[in-house]
């Protein structure tokens, strides 16, 4: 456990001048009855009653010490674990450019790329799994994880209004997004890693061609299966570059798949599952957790104890 206010605790030095001044200054405050003699009274038991004279003062000193604890705010510790796991690593790169936005599959590609897309990650807990979107510039939506909670929420959180509201760049930099993806795999200990690319649409903007971020991919043995998504009907015909697709694909060892629906999609996904897969030592993240309540429970029942004995059993008349 450990204190996110430590410097609260400092406080628990008060409790040593309230002590003391309860044994040599609070006595002559207590009301007395002189006496002739005491003699008699020497060798007279004690009752219980005296010899617990100073439980309210021990309970009042125990309920502010756990008051100066619930104000230090204590944690349980942050923990790495280490464990192995089976599974492989893979850089998901999505396009989202404006074209992404187009109803040939219900209710629009973008939208049924991601519903897919977080199936697949379900089926796969074991796995290390991160996520690129690519227009016409690439950045990493979340690296890495097996935190496939988050990895979903950001995933989830991928608007569909990206380009038309201005917030990225339109285009499609398919070697912007492929390079980006290799840059979170080359220094993967796995021995499979894969980039799995999606898009619509043809390279039509970017520093980096999709060959030359494919070639740098075969470099550090990273597999890439290209997926073009999109009906062939009406002006998106030859929208998709399927010889760059395919050229990626075969130079990295990787498979080009073409998917029209839905369930076409599904299906590559479920393909690309049956990839093989290779022991990992991963490191489990264990998040922090207020940990007061317990504390708060205890000073208000030692507080309610004091207040009972006071106004019982030592009550004093006036």
């Amino acid at each position: 456990m450990e204190f996110a206010n430590i410097g609260y605790l400092l406080l628990l030095l008060l409790l040593i001048p309230y002590i003391l001044w309860y044994f040599f200054r609070g006595k002559g405050k207590e009301p007395t009855m002189r006496m002739s003699d005491t003699f008699a009274y020497q060798h007279a038991p004690k009752s219980w009653k005296v010899r617990l004279i100073h439980l309210p003062m021990v309970l009042r000193c125990i309920v502010y010490t756990l008051v100066v604890i619930i104000l230090a705010r204590p944690q349980t510790y942050n923990t790495w674990d280490d464990k192995d796991t089976e599974g492989i690593d893979i850089m998901l790169a999505m396009d989202v450019s404006a074209s992404m936005l187009t109803e040939d599959v219900f209710p629009n590609r973008l939208e049924v790329a991601k519903e897919v897309a977080s199936e697949f990650i379900n089926s796969r807990p074991n796995d290390n799994i991160g996520l690129t979107i690519f227009a016409g510039e690439a950045f990493t939506q979340c690296p890495m994880t097996l935190d496939h909670t988050a990895l979903l929420n950001l995933l989830h959180g991928v608007r569909t209004d990206l380009v038309t509201s201005g917030l990225m760049q339109d285009g499609t930099a398919i070697g912007m997004g492929l390079a980006n993806s290799v840059s979170r795999l080359k220094d993967s200990k796995a021995k499979s890693k894969i980039v799995i690319l999606l898009t619509d649409g043809s390279n039509n903007v970017g520093s980096i061609s999709p060959m030359t971020a494919a070639s740098i991919a075969k470099k550090f043995g990273i597999r890439v299966y290209t997926i073009g998504l999109g009906r062939e009907t009406g002006e998106d015909i030859g929208a998709i570059d399927y010889k760059t697709l395919q050229d990626i694909a075969v130079s990295t060892h990787g498979e080009f798949y073409r998917a029209q629906s839905q369930a076409e999609l599904s299906k590559i996904y479920q393909d690309i599952d049956k990839l093989e897969k290779t022991k990992m030592k991963v490191k489990a993240y264990d998040h922090l957790h207020e940990a007061y309540m317990p504390f708060a429970w205890l000073a208000l029942i030692f507080f309610c104890f004091e207040l009972l004995l006071r106004w019982t059993v030592f009550r004093r008349l006036p």
